[in-house]
């Protein structure tokens, strides 16, 4: 092992252990302490006591009652109510449950981080082959950026974690059973998060479809234990699911894209596309319709292109890094649901070995991506913001808004649109090393 692979062992070890102490530090005076993870676990134990996890008011009994448990963390006050989870989840979550609170809530810790770790160095690994300077710097600043994820304990640090682990497992041909297995498992935790990367492989065809279907079938065996035991303690579910999801995204709540959120205002803040439009006209059919109509046709161009393709490692990269931020921009998505972009790093790296234009471009946007979803920016971004005291009010309030205190949506568009760009113009995404070889190879024939 050489000096320098060592070193970035080290300063990959170093930055996600950052965000892991520092996350769980905030755990000690912050509100929001293993929130996520907390209303899951809570969800479970609920339903294996004949409690419905889906009515708020029972769920509310429940943790009322386990309050009096001297086991409890007595530092825990409250838990959310409204769960906005599938039932698939519980798939996951079930065998956490039956472990006390303290010991189910450090190893889903542990198994969150280690799981980031191993995405990290499964997509540094891949992207060192063309540029290992400027992929470790990437890397690094995002793994470091994760404090969000620990501080809260959201399933999103493994929903993400494994979509990426499933995603080079599957490109790179190698521990394909163990790739099936991980994106079936984030596919059941967080479907928003890893649904465009599966969808990837069922439209690649050949022994990629199969796999793809492998993964959906894989994910409907693990969910039917949970789902039938979810519709035998609650038999509306579906209904109850959608009141909650309903009211979570009500006018001022948490996941309300409207300038109104009580999260808007955070480095929790939602990212969607629906932010920005929900400035220029703060209605749900407004904003979700201006949403899918630019994206609409993003995916078409993305998908068509994936149909006809011809696969390859690199192309399938160059795939990723296109539809990785397209997906953050169409439906609910917070900063900590933005680390998948790891998977665009390798098409950063493969550009930028190619040189010239494209390179700074490829590797100027991905750091605006990476920056712009980082937890630290974040919360500089929003204390500047608030210094301003930007009020969306007017043509020119309402760019300064989306301008400073919420650019995130912006810049994710602008990196895919440039990704799909490249992608559609099939280059050959080669180092500068392979492409001399290639033409020295043509010389002599």
């Amino acid at each position: 092992m050489t000096k320098k692979r060592l070193t970035s062992y080290l300063l990959l070890l170093l930055s996600g252990s950052l965000s892991v102490f520092w996350g769980v530090s905030l755990q000690r005076t912050a509100p929001a302490r293993a929130l996520d993870f907390k209303l899951l676990y809570f969800a479970a134990r609920c339903a294996s006591q004949q409690c419905d996890p889906y009515q708020s008011t029972q769920i509310e009994r429940f943790f009322q009652a386990q309050e009096r448990d001297r086991s409890l963390d007595s530092t825990i006050r409250r838990v959310e109510t409204h769960l906005t989870y599938p039932p698939t989840i519980f798939s996951v979550v079930a065998p956490f449950a039956l472990l006390p609170w303290e010991t189910a809530r450090v190893l889903w810790l542990i198994v969150s981080a280690v799981c980031l770790l191993i995405a990290a160095y499964l997509m540094w690994h891949l992207g060192a082959k063309y540029a290992p300077d400027p992929v470790l710097l990437l890397i690094c600043f995002l793994i470091a950026n994760c404090q969000i994820i620990f501080l809260t304990e959201n399933a999103a640090g493994l929903a993400v974690s494994l979509c990426i682990i499933a995603a080079w497992c599957m490109v790179e041909n190698r521990f394909v059973a163990v790739g099936v297995l991980c994106l079936a498992l984030s596919l059941i935790i967080k479907p928003h998060d890893a649904g465009f990367v599966w969808l990837f492989f069922l439209l690649a065809g050949a022994s990629h479809r199969k796999r793809a279907i492998q993964t959906l079938l894989l994910a409907v065996v693990l969910s039917v234990p949970a789902i039938v035991w979810i519709s035998h303690v609650s038999p509306h579910w579906a209904q109850e699911w959608n009141s909650n999801l309903a009211i979570t995204a009500g006018r001022g709540d948490t996941s309300d894209p409207g300038p109104s959120s009580v999260t808007g205002h955070t480095p929790n803040m939602i990212i969607s596309l629906q932010t920005i439009f929900s400035l220029i006209q703060d209605e749900p059919h407004f904003y979700n319709t201006a949403t899918y109509l630019v994206f609409a046709p993003l995916f078409l161009l993305w998908a068509f292109k994936v149909v006809r393709d011809r696969f390859s490692q690199e192309s399938s990269w160059m795939a990723f890094a296109a539809i990785v931020p397209l997906t953050m921009l169409v439906t609910y998505h917070r900063p900590y649901d933005a680390k998948l972009l790891l998977l665009a790093i390798p098409a950063c790296a493969m550009l930028w070995a190619k040189g010239g234009k494209v390179a700074r471009w490829a590797f100027a946007l991905t750091s605006a991506g990476v920056f712009f979803t980082a937890d630290i920016p974040l919360g500089m971004i929003v204390v500047f913001a608030e210094r301003l005291h930007l009020e969306p009010i007017g043509l020119m309030g309402k760019a300064l808004t989306i301008l400073l205190d919420r650019p995130a949506p912006l810049v994710l568009l602008a990196m895919s649109i440039f990704y799909l760009t490249v992608y559609l113009r099939s280059v050959a995404y080669k180092p500068a090393s392979e492409h001399a070889r290639l033409e020295n190879v043509e010389g002599q024939a």
